[in-house]
């Protein structure tokens, strides 16, 4: 056991009492006799003996009174100061609450992997200029630029390894080394709560970079922000701005007075895909400031790092996805959220939360402003603001002479297509990559084909692990279920009947990048989805050959509908629309909304006017009609009249009861006895204390097998349930929460609560 000071014990003082949880799927907190003095604090670790094993545990409450007279100890403290503080603690005891999810699963889930795992803070060099150091001449490094210029850097400070890389890049190890070669440096290692990674700061001036003169209208926009940031009773700011009109100058301006008082700030976006772009942006407009990226794509020594920094005040600015909100930070004073009507905000597996909620909610309780920014506004922020919960911006006009581009529809039904390209936008294509422009096709389908079929016996590529259809995936010749993940290799014939006819129905990504070479022989075809980009580096690598600025086609899924700029880019073909029309989820024609102009959006964003062209076999729908013609506004407001008239969100809250089963009928049997539950509960509340109408209030939907009724083998099933009143639901879920907690389960049951879903396959 290694010790600390925090670890010592006084064998005359009686043991004190701290309670904790554990990464475990329990909704119970646990207590043990602690010897350890001083006694260690809320947010912290502790290691602690459970049942047979040794768990990592974290500490929610310190010196209490125990309903038991006999408790194990805890063995081992593993940090002398929270690693969550008070504020972050409150926030993850409402989330638990909120989502109906295990506190320890929360608080664990908070933290990086690492940390999870029990490791005890890293110690990490720092490294400063020795007494030889000092007094060098720096005539005597003009031979080594690069040594120079590191030992410039040190003459104002210690160091640590970040800050260094951040400056020289890989190269940095080999330039420190010739530098401790010539006897110049001197080493120290330090707890990584404490490395400050960044430069000393001036507390005045912050070197800006302001190439950029700002519209009228963007200029008002800050004006307002910065007025709105110093209310007393602060509102979330939504940000509604059209595709190209510069948001992103905004949030730099805006945040700005912020970092000059020596403040944090936090920057949420959906993608990874954003992440080095957006870096770069904030980068080059604030070059003396430490600036670090907070996402999954990172090694797990790479992501305690930049918490720890965060949580030091070391780190000025954190640009993270989903679950950077939960990041702790010294002295944070600013959010802000980038598409904040993304879906990808929306956690699918496990602890199901909203980052977008989360954040507005850490903003509330720990009073600072938060800013909320997109093209296409999600309805839930629209309703905010119409109840006058939110400030409302807009910015309406891309700068300069720059024009929103140009969006037409074109009606296919009497076309020739081609891999699901009509001859006319092969036309289109041709025309403005001969003009020297780019060109973007989207379709949100990955792999060559939906279907792998035999003709002559009807048989087709199908998961009996899901009862659906496998995608064909020509590259690795193989079909994959996209559900699942089952992978399997595909022979030249067919496995029924051995007809060597086997053919595709359907397009894919790959099929359009295949049928696009055989087109476009001497243009660059440039794929960008998941498959395409799997590999570290690989989606940087792409970009970087689009923002070359010469001729190219891509295609891409949502990975490429948000947030990108590629100013070459002249028109953009959205090949199927149809798809989300007719679709049974009711959130489908937001999304649509949302995705044809966040891809429109990408076109015409340089000096060139930009070009979209809708593929659809319903050009007189009313949905496309009323965003071509009247814009997102005036189709969101009407989606909202849609959703008044069923209660549904935002004028309604939902949870879903989701239930997975070996056996289908014992995942029927579980909800149908949890539906006829909270039925009786509903009718004594009747008799109890309130009216029918109250009661109904309360609506309850199914069960019901869910869309994808079976995924890898496992048959699911669902309960909607729905109220007006957000409080009246959740006492319903209390009810759910106590009956799937005691209810025995048969047929390998396993369920969860999604509160507030945003997916319902």
């Amino acid at each position: 056991m290694s010790e600390s000071n925090i670890q010592k014990t006084n064998p005359n003082t009686k043991n004190k009492i701290v309670r904790v949880v554990i990464q475990r799927p329990i909704y119970k907190s646990l207590d043990y006799d602690c010897s350890v003095l001083p006694l260690p604090f809320p947010g912290c670790r502790v290691r602690v003996p459970l049942g047979n094993s040794v768990v990592t545990a974290l500490i929610i409450e310190s010196d209490v009174t125990s309903e038991f007279k006999k408790l194990k100890s805890v063995l081992e403290v593993l940090d002398e100061k929270p690693l969550l503080d008070d504020s972050m603690l409150k926030l993850l005891t409402w989330a638990s609450r909120y989502y109906l999810y295990p506190l320890g699963e929360v608080l664990f889930h908070a933290l990086p992997v690492a940390l999870r795992n029990g490791k005890r803070i890293p110690k990490l060099p720092l490294w400063r200029l020795n007494e030889a150091g000092q007094t060098l001449s720096a005539d005597e490094l003009k031979r080594a630029p690069k040594q120079l210029a590191m030992w410039k850097l040190l003459k104002k400070g210690e160091l640590g390894a970040q800050q260094l890389q951040q400056t020289f890049g890989k190269s940095w190890r080999s330039i420190l080394k010739q530098l401790d070669k010539k006897e110049l440096i001197s080493q120290r290692e330090v707890d990584a709560e404490h490395q400050q990674v960044g430069m000393q700061k001036s507390s005045n001036q912050y070197p800006v970079k302001q190439e950029l003169t700002l519209t009228d209208e963007q200029q008002i926009c800050v004006t307002q922000i910065n007025d709105y940031f110093q209310e007393d009773k602060l509102k979330p700011i939504l940000l509604h701005g059209i595709t190209g009109s510069g948001k992103t100058e905004v949030y730099l301006r805006t945040i700005l007075p912020i970092l000059e008082t020596g403040k944090q700030v936090l920057v949420l976006i959906p993608e990874i895909g954003l992440t080095p772009q957006l870096l770069q942006r904030f980068k080059e407009h604030f070059p003396h400031l430490a600036i670090a990226s907070l996402h999954s794509g990172l090694a797990n020594g790479e992501r305690l790092s930049v918490w720890m920094g965060a949580k030091s005040g070391a780190i000025d600015i954190v640009i993270g996805t989903r679950s950077a909100v939960f990041t702790v930070m010294k002295n944070l004073g600013a959010i802000l959220i980038d598409e904040e009507h993304d879906a990808s905000f929306k956690q699918q597996e496990g602890f199901l939360y909203q980052a977008r909620d989360m954040a507005i909610k850490r903003a509330f309780d720990e009073n600072i402003p938060i800013l909320l920014g997109s093209a296409t506004p999600s309805l839930e922020s629209l309703q905010n603001v119409n109840r006058q919960r939110y400030h409302y911006l807009r910015l309406a006009s891309r700068p300069r002479t720059r024009k929103p581009p140009e969006m037409v529809l074109q009606d296919i039904r009497a076309l020739p297509l081609e891999a699901g390209i009509s001859s006319l936008m092969m036309q289109e294509i041709r025309q403005h990559i001969d003009n020297k422009n780019q060109v973007m096709l989207f379709l949100n389908r990955r792999g060559f084909a939906p279907i792998l079929m035999c003709p002559s016996c009807g048989w087709h590529a199908h998961c009996k692990q899901c009862e659906t259809g496998m995608t064909y995936h020509a590259s690795a010749s193989k079909v994959i279920c996209h559900h699942c993940g089952l992978e399997q290799r595909i022979k030249p014939v067919c496995p029924e009947c051995n007809s060597p006819k086997i053919t595709t129905q359907g397009q894919g990504t790959e099929r359009i990048e295949q049928v696009l070479n055989t087109h476009f022989p001497n243009t660059p075809v440039i794929r960008i989805d998941r498959d395409s980009t799997s590999r570290k580096g690989s989606l940087e690598k792409k970009l970087q050959q689009i923002h070359e600025g010469e001729p190219v086609i891509l295609i891409g899924t949502q990975m490429l509908t948000k947030g990108h700029d590629f100013p070459k880019l002249t028109l953009v073909g959205i090949l199927d629309v149809d798809q989300a029309l007719f679709s049974m989820d009711y959130r489908a024609q937001e999304r649509l909304s949302q995705q044809v102009l966040q891809v429109a959006g990408r076109a015409g964003r340089g000096e060139a006017k930009g070009r979209v062209v809708l593929q659809t076999s319903q050009p007189e729908h009313p949905v496309l009609l009323s965003l071509l013609s009247q814009g997102y506004y005036e189709t969101a407001k009407q989606i909202l009249n849609e959703r008044q008239l069923w209660s549904y969100p935002p004028f309604g809250a939902q949870a879903l009861i989701r239930v997975s089963a070996d056996n289908a009928e014992a995942g029927f049997s579980f909800l149908n006895t949890l539906r006829v539950e909270l039925q009786a509960n509903m009718q004594k509340a009747i008799q109890e204390t309130m009216s029918e109408d109250q009661a109904n209030e309360l609506s309850i939907l199914g069960p019901v097998p869910s869309p994808l009724a079976k995924k890898a083998n496992r048959f699911r099933f669902q309960l909607l349930l729905t109220s007006i009143q957000r409080v009246k639901l959740h006492r319903a879920l209390d009810t759910v929460l106590i009956h799937l907690q005691s209810a025995r389960k048969t047929g390998g049951v396993r369920w969860a609560i999604d509160t507030d879903p945003m997916d319902f396959l």
